[in-house]
């Protein structure tokens, strides 16, 4: 499958944006994610790959985000090596990458580092709902903590996950309005159909389309990506 690597969002947050490659999820077990595929154990090969992406980075707004098939510290150092080069380089002022629940520990010393960069890290965990009983018994996300707050002191944005059998209207603001209190910024992802048998539920699809997005679709702080390839990176269409 050939996937686009680089684009620019140029709405909310203006920034680049690239889609790496590393050795792949450590978790591996969400139900509804096949993100994980978009992976190689060729180190070398990922490296040219990913400094092929990196190489169309211009610093036009001094945002960059970085998205791979798992977490930050998952990428290899030689790759790593390439995002600090690229943001010396370009003027790169913040940093966007993501991380699971599992690597929270690593990302002080990641804060660390970019800090003596000059340059801000804004960390991304997939959340994907705040009910914490189907967040873990229905997509198996892999965070075993329910507080909201605790969930959030590590990071800074979070991804929600909408368009699901079993999701409310009001549960989805519910999501919303909490992702808002606790983070920076939200990212709405709404369920569109892949490989894994976690299917988009187009009744709760349309629900949202009709009564949730209508609210937040001007909210410089809620991003809401009604296909998954909205940012620009992804499969080729």
């Amino acid at each position: 499958m050939e996937l686009s690597r680089y684009s620019v969002i140029e709405d909310k947050n203006p920034r680049e944006i690239v889609l790496l490659r590393g050795r792949g999820c450590a978790w591996k077990r969400c139900r509804f994610c096949d993100y994980h595929l978009d992976a190689s154990q060729d180190e070398e090969a990922n490296l040219i790959l990913n400094r092929e992406a990196l190489s169309h980075v211009t610093g036009r707004y001094g945002r960059l985000e970085v998205i791979n098939s798992g977490s930050f510290a998952e990428l290899h150092p030689s790759t790593l090596a390439e995002v600090d080069r690229v943001c010396q380089e370009r003027g790169i002022r913040d940093l966007h990458v993501e991380s699971h629940w599992l690597f929270r520990k690593t990302i002080p010393a990641l804060r660390e580092h970019f800090a003596k960069l000059g340059v801000t890290l804004h960390v991304k965990i997939g959340v994907e709902t705040f009910d914490a009983d189907y967040r873990e018994r229905i997509l198996d996300k892999g965070i075993d903590e329910t507080d909201p707050a605790a969930i959030a002191a590590p990071f800074d944005e979070c991804c929600l996950l909408f368009g699901l059998s079993g999701q409310s209207v009001e549960g989805m603001k519910r999501d919303v309005e909490t992702g808002l209190a606790h983070f920076h910024r939200v990212c709405i992802n709404v369920m569109v159909p892949n490989t894994t048998p976690i299917l988009p539920d187009l009744e709760v699809r349309a629900a949202f389309v009709r009564e949730v997005y209508p609210l937040y679709k001007d909210n410089p702080r809620v991003d809401i990506l009604l296909e998954n390839t909205d940012f620009g990176v992804g499969e080729k269409l």
